[in-house]
Formats: C-alpha cells, structure tokens, sequence
C-alpha cells in the first residue's frame, strides 16, 4: 500500500527520530536511497538554521505530547538541494499507550510555493505601477489644467479690453480659441476623475431604489424636458462604493436621455436578477442605438460616435461605467441596434 501512494513520501521513525523504513516516493523527493538513510536521523532532511533553532527536536515534542505535528517551510535534499514541503509527524502508540515512533508524511509543495511567490510578486508589482499610473495622471491632470486657466483667461482679457478693435475674423478665432480650452479642461477633468475612481473609498450598503430616486430628483429637468418614463422596481441593496455606484447610474441614466430618438419618448427600464453570485442588472431604452461594429468602442475613453455639435459630451462617462463596474467585480457590455435603441448589461458582485 505505501509503495503506490504517489506524490507523499512517508517514513517511520524510532522514537527517537531514526529512520526505519520509507516508501520509493521518499526517495525521489529525497534523493537518498532506502541504504544511505536507514537508521540516520531525520534531522538530517533540515537545514543548517533549522537544525540550529532545534526545529527537528520540537516537532518530534510536540508530536509526543499532542499526538501529532505539522509544519510547513525549506527541507533539504541529497546535495543540499531546498525545497518546500508540508510535513506531518503523526506519533504512534503500543498497547500501553507509550509513543514507540513516528509516522512522517511530506508532500513537496515547491511547484506551489513558486507559483505563490511569483502571484505574489506580480500582484505586488502590478499595484505599484498602478499607483505610479494614478500619481501621473493625478500630476499630468493637475498640471495641465494651469496653462489653460492662463489661456482662458487672457482670452477673456482679449475680449474685454479689445472687443472694439477685433473684426469679425479676430472674434471667430477667439472663439474657436476659448471653446478648445474649454473642451481640454474638460477632458482633463474627465482624466483626473477616472483616475481617482476606487481611491480612498469605502464600501457600504447601498439601496439602490433610494440611490434611484434621488437621481430622479437631481435630473428631473432632464426627464422632463424628455419626457421621459423610468421604469425599475425591487432593486437590491448592494455592498459597494456609493458615490460611484450613483455615477454609474447617473452616466447610463444620462446617457438614455441624450442619446433620445428624436420622435419617440424615452423610455428607460431598469431590471435585475441574482444569479451565480452576482447581481445582473438590465438598463434598456428605446434610444438610437449603436452600431454593431461601435459597441466595444462606446466604453474606450475619449472615443465618441457623434459629432460635438450634434450630441454634447466628451467620450468619457462609458469609460467610467466600465471601471465602476470592475471595481465591483463585474463586467459590462451593451447590446443595440441602430434605431432601436440599447440594453447595457452589467453584474456587480452579491
């Protein structure tokens, strides 16, 4: 039986901690033969700083006084070889209950261990780029948005003290002037805030029926003016960041009034399941719609569909759905038609 156990090399020790049988495992995770390690003791499978803390002699204590002991970390083989191993030192009893030896179990685990460290280091790695990612854009953002006050404000300088000099020409290019700064400071802004999504926050429960509601109040000029009808009902309380949960709601609820037929109107309906852990959430309207070919595109920041003169905005709310919604373990996707209008699906973790 011991001879076909695979990936366990299993011992029996004196109690004294001598070897006195091994099954063929032991010797490939080992390297000795069952000849070189017979009757040697199993500290020498330990290395030097082990044996010297006196880790051989306090595992086979512990196994005496408590019937068994575990321990996990470096074992040594043949050559000097580490690797990492799990070991179980289980004591075993005659019929007057007095510990005669012990039974070793030892599975190397080096494989894993690896595996685990590299994991470790790469998700260490990863953090550390992504706040230098954050500080830069946070910087950049920061920093850029200071010459353009200056440029606007010049402009406006312009404006005043010249309005009487400038031709028509000179107030045109003004104009153009003032409306790209304007629209920079807003895309930086738009930068600055996706950077900062997730950061410092802490998660609550939100209701999402209230968060709901009171976007209804805050855009309830908008949903007017559409003529609009929001339709949604039992949605669920979720562990989550608020504010950017309400951002997410806020963004595809102004979304659906934007992007409007220009007949028809609006209806938005808002649905969600639980299923497989997740909360599926359904946001659909009988908007414009998307074509096929744009609907991996719409959640790209600063990618617009539309001229600015036709729709307003800056290509950036979508983006921050799909990093609020990553935030929240889950992921988004969107299905249209041109004309028909859009459902965007996402899931947010129970």
């Amino acid at each position: 039986m011991l001879e076909v156990i695979d990936d366990y090399a299993i011992l029996f020790l004196d109690r004294h901690g001598n070897v006195g049988n091994w099954n063929k495992e032991a010797e490939k995770i080992k390297g000795y033969t069952e000849e070189e390690i017979v009757g040697r003791n199993f500290s020498v499978f330990y290395n030097e700083e082990s044996r010297k803390n006196r880790l051989p002699e306090l595992l086979i204590e512990e196994a005496r006084s408590k019937g068994r002991a575990q321990h996990e970390g470096w074992r040594v083989k043949k050559g000097g070889k580490l690797y990492w191993s799990f070991v179980t030192l289980s004591a075993i009893y005659d019929d007057n209950n007095s510990v005669i030896g012990f039974s070793k179990f030892v599975r190397d685990l080096t494989a894993r261990h690896n595996q685990e460290k590299t994991t470790e280091e790469y998700a260490r790695e990863l953090e550390l780029k992504n706040k230098e990612l954050e500080q830069f854009v946070y910087i950049a953002s920061h920093d850029l948005q200071e010459p353009l006050l200056t440029v606007k404000n010049f402009v406006e300088l312009f404006k005043d003290e010249y309005k009487d000099v400038f031709d028509d020409n000179a107030k045109l290019y003004l104009q153009f002037i003032d409306r790209s700064t304007e629209r920079m400071r807003n895309l930086i802004k738009g930068l600055l805030d996706y950077a900062r999504l997730g950061g410092k926050q802490i998660k609550t429960l939100v209701d999402c029926n209230v968060l709901l509601h009171s976007l209804e109040n805050d855009l309830f000029s908008s949903i007017t003016t559409a003529r609009a009808t929001i339709c949604y009902e039992d949605l669920p309380v979720i562990y989550g960041y608020e504010t950017a949960l309400r951002q997410l709601f806020q963004n595809l609820l102004s979304n659906s009034l934007k992007f409007k037929h220009p007949y028809i109107d609006p209806e938005i309906s808002i649905s969600v399941v639980n299923r497989e852990n997740f909360w599926h959430f359904e946001f659909k309207d009988n908007g414009i719609g998307i074509e096929e070919r744009y609907q991996e595109k719409v959640f790209v920041m600063f990618q617009r569909l539309h001229s600015a003169s036709d729709y307003e905005g800056y290509g950036i709310g979508l983006s921050h759905c799909k990093k609020i919604v990553e935030l929240h373990g889950g992921q988004i996707s969107v299905d249209s038609a041109l004309g028909e209008g859009s459902t965007f699906r996402f899931t947010l973790r129970v």
